[in-house]
């Protein structure tokens, strides 16, 4: 509706990862020209149930969005590092601002033929949540629940989930014996477990003060 209206285009964005006791939080930013919304995309039906679907099917998903034409992404995250300096808010939204100006710099979107986005085009940054992000330039809307509720979000979530997934896979073999391609750094029983048996490693968020 937005972009039937007054904006040119509608970036969505969404964070995972953010309750996690190890691992990178992390963010993805997604844009759509109109006309993608001028086609059907029966593909892409069930989508916005991302927190009901399996990793199987978040991965398809993901495939098909990120081979969409009249789509762009760009995906940012936070380090446990940054987090235990910053805090996991304020991590999470630096990301976020990353990811949005990559994303507005590099789309190679066109409007009216010559311009490319930018922060002088009608463009509205649609977030999960309920505050907005601190220190961007331009119009935001902050949306509970908003990977339910809003597409563009719920493309984003998916994109930034089998994102962080397979990035815990890779650190799950550097950093062995504590599930990590299991609970993705969510701090399960087996987690918790494991972690009181081999202590925490680099990749731990110090800062949630770790209980084993």
């Amino acid at each position: 509706n937005l972009l039937k209206t007054d904006y040119d285009h509608v970036i969505g964005v969404d964070e995972v990862g953010m309750g996690c006791l190890a691992g990178p939080v992390v963010v993805c930013a997604v844009a759509f020209e109109s006309k993608f919304f001028n086609q059907k995309h029966k593909e892409l039906n069930g989508l916005m149930e991302s927190k009901l679907l399996s990793a199987k099917k978040r991965e398809e998903y993901s495939r098909k969005l990120i081979v969409e034409k009249d789509m762009k992404f760009q995906v940012a995250y936070a380090h446990p590092r940054t987090i235990d300096k910053i805090n996991i808010y304020n991590a999470s939204r630096e990301a976020m601002r990353r990811a949005i100006k990559k994303l507005i710099r590099d789309s190679g979107f066109k409007i009216h033929e010559s311009r490319f986005v930018n922060h002088k085009s009608k463009t509205m940054v649609l977030v999960d949540g309920n505050k907005k992000i601190p220190g961007l330039k331009g119009e935001q809307m902050a949306i509970v629940k908003g990977d339910r509720k809003v597409f563009a979000i719920a493309c984003a979530s998916i994109i930034a989930k089998v994102y962080r997934d397979k990035m815990m896979t890779k650190y799950a073999k550097k950093y062995p014996g504590y599930g990590f391609e299991k609970h993705k750094g969510y701090g399960t029983k087996y987690h918790q477990a494991q972690l009181a048996s081999l202590d925490s490693c680099i990749i731990h968020r110090q800062s949630f003060r770790l209980k084993y």
